[in-house]
């Protein structure tokens, strides 16, 4: 099998995604921290810049194996030209699909959007009252 790693350590799974979702909040909390301490400032900066790394280290690992498995199956090629699609073929696309469909990466993104435009909202209203 190509793909093996798709159904790895669920517990890492969750991990990551709790790193990515606190990574998000510590770089919108800034705007609200610039006000109080420079210090709590840096750490927000820190724990955000570390768990962006790993999360999308980790993303980038994720889309890497299922680009090359797509890659060394020639996929889009036996789909495109309707040629058989052997029992490992399947299991390799059936793998994809279920990664992309259970992915919570639809979760940090929208906890990103959501912070972003809160952070934003605040600093401007901050700005006028200030």
């Amino acid at each position: 099998m190509m793909f093996p790693k798709e159904r790895s350590n669920k517990a890492y799974h969750e991990l990551v995604f709790w790193v990515g979702i606190i990574a998000t909040l510590s770089y919108r909390i800034i705007v609200v921290l610039n006000f109080y301490s420079q210090l709590w400032v840096d750490i927000a900066w820190n724990i955000g810049t570390v768990g962006f790394i790993w999360y999308f280290i980790y993303r980038f690992s994720i889309s890497s194996r299922r680009a090359k498995a797509i890659e060394a199956k020639k996929l889009i090629e036996k789909i495109e030209s309707k040629k058989e699609l052997n029992a490992s073929d399947r299991q390799t696309i059936s793998l994809i699909l279920k990664g992309l469909k259970t992915s919570k990466a639809k979760i940090n993104y929208f906890v990103i959007f959501v912070s972003s435009a809160l952070a934003l909202a605040y600093s401007v209203v901050i700005r006028f009252i200030d």
